[in-house]
């Protein structure tokens, strides 16, 4: 039997700080990806990963404060955790499967339209 401090619970999630740096990191390399491509398919994907970061960062403190609210008012169960931040996961995914699925079609209604991707070279709005 391990010691109570390194026995794992849903409250004491080991590398905690690691999880969260992580997550930004990834996030951080989709913003500077999205900010600086000049390809539509580039930035969509640079996209993905951002919400990809948003993900990590929602289920680790899911793992970690996933209990703040629990099922006891409804007299279910006691100190049963409530999936929150899993809830938030999978609607974040949802959302980024839909994002895909509209973004590459507007990139094949953009490349049938112009023959290219490039952003740069879609001027319909410019003065």
């Amino acid at each position: 039997m391990l010691p109570p401090d390194i026995q794992y619970n849903h409250l004491a999630v080991p590398n905690l700080a690691w999880y969260l740096n992580l997550g930004v990191i990834v996030f951080l390399i989709g913003l500077y990806g999205a900010m600086t491509r000049r390809n539509a398919i580039a930035i969509l994907m640079c996209l993905e990963m951002m919400l990809s970061g948003i993900n990590i960062m929602f289920a680790t403190m899911a793992e970690k404060w996933g209990v703040t609210f629990t099922l006891q008012s409804f007299r279910l169960a006691s100190n049963v955790p409530t999936p929150i931040g899993q809830i938030f996961v999978v609607f974040i995914i949802t959302v980024a499967a839909a994002e895909a699925a509209i973004g590459l079609a507007l990139i094949i209604a953009m490349y049938r339209h112009f023959r290219s991707v490039q952003v740069e070279e879609i001027n319909l709005l410019r003065w």
